[in-house]
């Protein structure tokens, strides 16, 4: 029991560092956004999605940029549909 408890204790605290983190990993993007690792690659093939390849090999994602690109095509509640009518 003790066990279990120190290994999410230990995500939670992976999961707040890499949020403080300017610029991410490949493996660090998919915890963070919880993007499949074989959905982030078809993204970066396509051209989908913000990232660098500073040698041409390993993928890199500026944080900022990813959270901007989860956050387009917003979709407004009903109440605020009404209340701009």
């Amino acid at each position: 029991m003790d066990t279990i408890l120190i290994i999410e204790r230990l995500n939670r605290l992976e999961k707040l560092l890499i949020a403080n983190k300017k610029v991410l990993t490949f493996e660090e993007t998919c915890d963070y956004t919880g993007i499949s690792r074989s959905y982030l690659y078809k993204l970066t093939a396509a051209g989908s999605i913000p990232h660098s390849k500073p040698n041409g090999k390993l993928i890199y994602f500026e944080r900022k940029k990813i959270v901007r690109w989860l956050l387009q095509n917003e979709r407004k509640s009903v109440k605020k549909i009404g209340d701009l009518t």
